[in-house]
């Protein structure tokens, strides 16, 4: 399994919203904007005041997926 934030991204688009928005309002750092846009992982602490400043629920933004087969077949 493994964590994606497509639906982040969705909402933002549905607010109207750019990460650079998003940013300012949560009180982020660039760098875990740019560690969400890679899937990668993020400190719950972060997750919080993103769906503070979006008022949303974690579930909002965030879902399990499966994990995807590299093209090598590993």
């Amino acid at each position: 399994m493994a964590i994606s934030y497509k639906k982040l991204w969705k909402l933002l688009i549905d607010k109207d919203m750019k990460k650079k928005d998003l940013q300012r309002l949560s009180g982020v750092s660039s760098a875990s904007i740019t560690k969400l846009g890679k899937n990668e992982n993020v400190n719950t602490e972060i997750l919080e005041k993103i769906c503070i400043a979006l008022k949303c629920d974690i579930s909002d933004i965030m879902e399990m997926t499966e994990l995807e087969e590299n093209s090598n077949g590993n």
